[in-house]
């Protein structure tokens, strides 16, 4: 008994020190930068909405979104059938919410190349506004890996690097399972997503840790159906012919 007091006393006493290192965590931290996925050639296809499908974005306007900062009109620019980031007014957010579902959309990086790594096309799909698959130009452009394109930020790395020219249109498939709570807020069940990148599979039934973040270990916290948002990193990315599915 005196032995497992002093455990105790111990854990308690190391519990502060713990979490003062957390407070000197920098972004490098959780980013990895090998092996690196093996670069391959994808291959075509013509994706339409289902017939069941929650058409999203069809290039004709942006009624079914708003701004993620105030919740307003979506501030993003409409041209040809798309729409791109307008960098400095934030990302967007769909007006409905989701929990489990398949999502298609289809992202474009510039087509003239600034910047490397991360300051390279760089936008992000939040998955229930929490979890993000990166959108990322990487072709022909190192990053770390577990925050290059078809990634879940920070979190898994992709099986390959199925990456188009800048300029090209590009397709995520996504099969997403929403993490479950219980009554007191702890994890039942973790989020689990399967993603096509350019019809190539680069997360298998992935089991996710928590929540995307940029410094530190992610985490959950309880929560429902949320929307579908699309971020502002300050690259003009392109997005078109985006549908969902209850599942």
């Amino acid at each position: 008994m005196h032995r497992i007091k002093s455990l105790l006393i111990c854990t308690a006493l190391a519990a502060p020190a713990f979490h003062a290192s957390a407070q000197q965590a920098k972004p490098a931290d959780t980013e990895v930068w090998e092996p690196v996925p093996a670069v391959i050639t994808p291959g075509t296809a013509t994706n339409t909405a289902p017939s069941d499908a929650i058409v999203l974005f069809d290039g004709s306007g942006l009624s079914k979104w708003v701004s993620d900062k105030d919740g307003g009109n979506a501030p993003w620019t409409l041209k040809d059938g798309a729409m791109t980031v307008a960098p400095g007014k934030g990302g967007i957010k769909t007006k409905e919410s989701f929990e489990d579902f398949q999502l298609h959309i289809e992202w474009r990086s510039p087509e003239v190349v600034k910047g490397e790594s991360q300051g390279r096309g760089n936008s992000g799909i939040f998955l229930q506004s929490n979890y993000e698959l990166q959108v990322l130009d990487n072709y022909n452009n190192k990053t770390y890996v577990n925050g290059q394109a078809g990634s879940l930020y920070k979190q898994a790395i992709p099986l390959v690097n199925a990456c188009k020219k800048p300029g090209e249109w590009q397709t995520y498939d996504v099969i997403w399972t929403a993490p479950r709570f219980n009554d007191d807020g702890t994890l039942k069940s973790p989020a689990r997503v399967t993603v096509l990148h350019n019809g190539v599979l680069v997360q298998n039934n992935t089991e996710l840790k928590g929540k995307t973040l940029y410094i530190g270990k992610p985490f959950y916290e309880k929560h429902g159906a949320l929307p579908l948002a699309l971020q502002d990193h300050g690259d003009l990315v392109s997005y078109r012919n985006i549908w969902i599915r209850k599942l």
